[in-house]
């Protein structure tokens, strides 16, 4: 070869390799962010009366960009009832005095975007609460109102009885259906009584609710976290009548959520084509006022494939991260095996037609990893999830091992899920530093001297530098390769081990090594390299900075997760 053509070769793959970088650069802020999510009420209260609120968000959003958000998403704060904990909303562009006033979120949205932090917003559509001015106009017919809730006459039975118009029952049990007196007919609710499901079929309700998310867009959130999207159409025969759904086989009491089938209730294509009219108004949207992109996560307890439908068709796009809780399902028994086979499940759909992923850690209707898995493997399911290319949502508390803390009965709420919704743990101060008062809304921990924010920041493999040492290699470019050829893979190297692999082209390389199992795992010829640890859990007998040749045989301690790393 002559020398001008070494040179040309030499130029062209330097072009390569810069075209690579580029490539691995040019993602959406949400392909790979990390994404938190917060509970007003437990996260930091400013007021010293035992609830969380607004301003104790905005003193604590510099503890996110220390850790390495990229956004966080709030549950509801909305005017509300609180029935339902805010799930019930009375005025969906107001906020409830328990968390401040209109003033106190944008103090909170100015000092995010100062910093660098995203807001998004939970998005209650499917219902409001029964005390909402538009289900009052729609009680009493006023003009463009009378069918913005989902009403019927209901059916009358041999003996000339009223009874609902199908054997649908709620999400939280008992009948779907609940009579009105004043309007003298009955109307769905897929959730509590107290939650009537609003009618997307009607004009005037696509309307209003498109007029909340731009009230929100103008206050500069960065976007919205859909809440119960697969409830949001149900089937409606020709003839105006509601088909009964046929039984589950999955439970003998009918008043269960199990005992039915939703076939009718849950996951319509309606659903669907509205993600995708709700995507194109946030495009439409950033055209004519400009910024990054304004995303949704729908919150689907669904299959794959119908994510994949609520994510886009090939032609119309909706959700950009429908919510993955696959990895959720895991327990203190599961293995490496077990997280590969959740994550095929993902990969093989919404991987290969749409290269996105999320998974998510936990949120505040389920147990927290310290429970469900044993604290002992808090760290190594920190690590999967945030090893694995795309977003990782994490529950507030679960990047320093917070656990479950027993409840009872209160005057202020009395759910079966508070056990994982109690007060953030900051630091060794009375109340764990959540509040200056002398009473909570739920119980702190008893245990929160040993898991708190502080503490942790001091101890180098505590589970809070681990979820940030994380976050730092998410920002890498191997980690941000995920796009190119062979920029990710992952799979089970025994039964217990777990292997993710992140590479940039001609940078670098890390391998992520999880031991799931209780006992020592030996691990021969993975590869023909030396690499160094660069990431390492409490569990680990090495330090950082030390050298691994993987053409020989090494070990992993029982619950030992590592992170090497090679350069060229």
């Amino acid at each position: 070869m002559t020398r001008r053509y070494t040179v040309l070769l030499f130029g062209f793959l330097l072009l390569l390799n810069i075209f690579s970088d580029l490539e691995a650069q040019e993602i959406d802020w949400w392909e790979s962010a990390a994404l938190y999510q917060i509970y007003p009420r437990s996260f930091q209260d400013s007021d010293g009366d035992g609830v969380g609120d607004l301003n104790g968000i905005t003193e604590r959003l510099e503890y996110l960009k220390e850790i390495g958000i990229t956004a966080t998403w709030l549950s509801p704060i909305f005017e509300s009832p609180m029935s339902d904990f805010g799930y019930d909303i009375s005025n969906f562009t107001r906020i409830d005095p328990i968390f401040g006033t209109l003033d106190d979120f944008d103090a909170l949205i100015a000092k995010a975007k100062d910093i660098g932090v995203k807001i998004i917003l939970d998005f209650v559509p499917n219902h409001s609460s029964d005390e909402c001015e538009w289900f009052k106009k729609s009680i009493r017919r006023e003009n463009g109102y009378e069918d913005f809730y989902v009403w019927h006459d209901g059916i009358a039975d041999n003996a000339g009885n009223r009874l609902p118009p199908s054997n649908w029952v709620s999400v939280f049990g008992g009948p779907a259906w609940t009579w009105n007196a004043e309007r003298q007919q009955y109307y769905l609710h897929q959730f509590q009584d107290k939650q009537p499901d609003l009618n997307f079929s009607h004009p005037l309700a696509r309307e209003h609710m498109q007029e909340v998310l731009k009230y929100w867009l103008d206050r500069g959130v960065d976007g919205f976290r859909i809440d119960a999207v697969p409830h949001i159409f149900e089937k409606i025969n020709d003839d105006g009548t509601y088909p009964d759904e046929p039984l589950s086989g999955w439970s003998t009491d009918p008043s269960s959520y199990d005992y039915l089938d939703h076939i009718y209730t849950k996951d319509q294509y309606a659903t669907v084509e509205l993600l995708y009219e709700w995507r194109a108004f946030l495009k439409k949207y950033q055209s004519e006022n400009g910024g990054e992109t304004r995303i949704l996560l729908a919150e689907a307890y669904s299959s794959v494939e119908t994510l994949s439908q609520y994510f886009s068709n090939g032609t119309h796009q909706g959700a950009q991260l429908p919510m993955n809780f696959n990895l959720m399902y895991l327990n203190g028994y599961s293995t490496a095996e077990d997280v590969v086979n959740s994550a095929e499940y993902w990969m093989n759909t919404m991987w290969k037609q749409h290269q996105t992923a999320n998974w998510v850690v936990g949120n505040h209707d389920n147990s927290r990893v310290a429970d469900r898995m044993g604290r002992h493997k808090v760290d190594l399911l920190n690590v999967i999830v945030n090893a694995m290319p795309g977003a990782s949502v994490t529950y507030y508390g679960e990047e320093i091992g917070m656990g479950n803390v027993p409840t009872e009965c209160t005057p202020i709420s009395c759910d079966s899920r508070d056990p994982e919704r109690s007060p953030m743990q900051w630091d060794l101060q009375a109340n764990a530093g959540f509040t200056k008062g002398d009473t909570t809304w739920l119980p702190v921990a008893d245990d929160y001297e040993r898991y708190n924010v502080q503490i942790e920041r001091g101890v180098a493999r505590s589970t809070l530098q681990i979820f940030k040492g994380m976050q730092q290699l998410k920002k890498t470019a191997a980690f941000k390769a995920f796009k190119q050829p062979g920029g990710f893979s992952y799979n089970a190297l025994t039964q217990n081990v777990l292997q993710i692999v992140r590479a940039a082209a001609n940078s670098e390389e890390y391998r992520v090594l999880v031991n799931m199992g209780n006992k020592v795992e030996r691990i021969e010829n993975l590869a023909d390299k030396t690499m160094e640890y660069v990431l390492l859990t409490i569990h680990s007998p090495h330090n950082y900075g030390d050298k691994v040749d993987l053409s020989g045989s090494f070990y992993l301690m029982p619950y030992e997760a590592v992170v090497l790393r090679s350069r060229t």
